[in-house]
């Protein structure tokens, strides 16, 4: 299955600045997802992280994995937010960063199920530029109504 922005958004509360999933390119459901995001100079992180270096920070690097996790969760539990729930962060581990994230780079975020009990869902991920693993982590979301 492959999802552009507009059905992205069906999944995702997020909206700009804060979207951080671009395109769907593969999710298989109570499996895995693939997608990525494309980053322009003109992202707003890059204007103060850092003037004259600009790093995509790496909260937003995990962020933006746990946004493509919580779209594998939704589809997983056939539910989206127009249901009145919501998938929020609710944890990250064995995080490590490899290398910074630049404008111009794609980063292609690819994010496993591992389990998932009573709204609590666990995923493996890591994100990638040219096929460089830049950042890897293990994240949880909560399913919570709002």
């Amino acid at each position: 299955m492959i999802m552009t922005t507009k059905e992205i958004l069906e999944y995702l509360p997020h909206r700009y600045p804060f979207l951080l999933v671009d395109r769907v390119t593969e999710l298989e459901k109570g499996k895995s997802i693939k997608g990525y995001k494309n980053l322009s100079f003109n992202e707003e992180f890059f204007q103060g992280h850092f003037p004259n270096n600009p790093i995509m920070p790496g909260v937003l690097i995990i962020e933006a994995m746990a946004q493509l996790s919580g779209i594998l969760g939704f589809v997983t539990v056939g539910r989206k937010p127009s249901d009145g729930v919501v998938q929020y962060l609710a944890g990250a581990s064995k995080v490590r960063w490899k290398r910074p994230v630049l404008p111009g780079d794609q980063l292609r975020m690819e994010s496993e199920l591992v389990s998932g009990k009573r709204g609590i869902y666990k995923f493996d991920c890591r994100a990638l530029v040219d096929g460089e693993v830049v950042c890897v982590a293990e994240i949880l979301t909560a399913e919570r109504e709002v």
